[in-house]
């Protein structure tokens, strides 16, 4: 078997999907995207492409190699993208030609269902006691918010009695009956990172996301000295040589790789059993579309310290195309009592309705997030 072809669609709201062809028939699907870089990604992709065309898809292995050290320059958000996405979809080749699910051809799984949680309350976080009731009623019982507003370097004690308020609001609500976690964004400094974190203790969050950004890592084993809450981080490192740093500097507890964005199945896989062998749990960013999930769950089915699932159902994100929009296999995807079922299908296991990709695609936007900017004028972290 041979690869012939990759073809690209940029498809709200804000997510690339690949396709990739071989000339006995079985075609392949990934999700290759930076949310808001998604030509810069797509370019990528087809430079990539050139080392894969008229190669054997099932050498997988050799494949990523050649992607990822063939060029003098690798790593980074838009080239591990782009391997990422590629990645996927051999895996999705791979399992439909030998008949099973990738899961199965990663040594099978270790559970039986996988915990999902659910975003609420947007990027300035509000009307987050309606949001949550709404997906209690759907099941979920873990949340994900973001913990504040821009924040500067050193800021107010408004600012900080500001984002305890939210949560404890939540507390108040809901008491003990449900977790969350809280996701700094990279907006919080190391500065002011220690007070907020401080004040947040007593409301006992699941974990803190991104509690300072990825290149001030020197600063996770301070911030997890000084607290009992749990650090997650890794939504912005992009491959295991970038893992193996915060690895070994300690302080992170839940690591949170993103099967788009770190290497996909094959980079993965091995960052979970890094972060296994340091004790770490495994949490899978993923607030993207229906390929990238299916491939995470693929990740954690096969991860003994996989915990948490993030998926992107209702995500704010989400304007002009939700998660299953794509999906023709609907069903695989349910979630009861918060956990999804290991997709049993070959290869990946979802079914993408292909034609009306192709349509959305002809009318797909380029998303932007937003810039903000401190009341000085200066830019804050988004």
């Amino acid at each position: 078997m041979k690869i012939t072809k990759l073809t690209t669609y940029r498809v709200p709201p804000r997510w690339m999907f690949l396709k990739i062809e071989t000339d006995e028939g079985l075609v392949g699907w990934g999700e290759p995207v930076v949310e808001g870089r998604a030509r810069t990604v797509e370019a990528a992709v087809h430079e990539l492409g050139e080392l894969v065309v008229g190669r054997d898809p099932a050498h997988i292995n050799d494949l990523w190699q050649a992607m990822y050290r063939g060029g003098f320059y690798r790593g980074g958000a838009v080239f591990m993208s782009a391997i990422a996405g590629i990645d996927q979809a051999l895996w999705d080749i791979k399992g439909k030609a030998l008949g099973a699910p990738v899961y199965q051809l990663l040594g099978g799984k270790v559970r039986d269902r996988m915990k999902t949680y659910c975003w609420v309350g947007g990027d300035r976080p509000a009307d987050i006691i309606a949001q949550i009731h709404q997906r209690l009623a759907l099941g979920f019982d873990t949340f994900k918010l973001n913990g504040c507003e821009e924040m500067g370097v050193i800021d107010s004690a408004r600012a900080i009695d500001a984002a305890v308020a939210n949560v404890a609001e939540i507390r108040e609500a809901f008491g003990t009956s449900i977790e969350f976690g809280l996701d700094f964004h990279g907006r919080v400094a190391a500065p002011m990172a220690k007070a907020l974190i401080k004040e947040l203790e007593p409301y006992r969050p699941l974990f803190i996301e991104e509690p300072v950004l990825a290149e001030q890592a020197e600063y996770y084993p301070r911030l997890a000295a000084a607290t009992h809450i749990p650090l997650a981080a890794g939504e912005r490192m992009f491959s295991r040589f970038e893992f193996k740093r915060v690895l070994e500097g300690g302080g992170i507890s839940i690591l949170q790789p993103d099967l788009s964005h770190a290497g996909g199945i094959t980079e993965c896989v091995k960052i979970a059993a890094m972060a296994e062998a340091y004790d770490v749990a495994l949490a899978p960013h993923c607030p993207l579309g229906p390929i990238a999930l299916a491939a995470c769950l693929h990740v954690d089915f096969v991860s003994w310290n996989a915990v948490l699932q993030e998926q992107s159902m209702g995500i704010h994100y989400n304007k002009g195309g939700e998660l299953l929009d794509y999906v023709v296999n609907k069903n695989d995807f349910a979630v009861s009592e918060g956990h999804i079922q290991p997709l049993d299908k070959p290869g990946l296991g979802v079914e993408i309705d292909e034609a009306l990709v192709i349509e959305r695609s002809q009318q797909a936007g380029d998303w932007r997030n937003p810039l903000w900017r401190h009341k000085d004028g200066s830019v804050a972290e988004w």
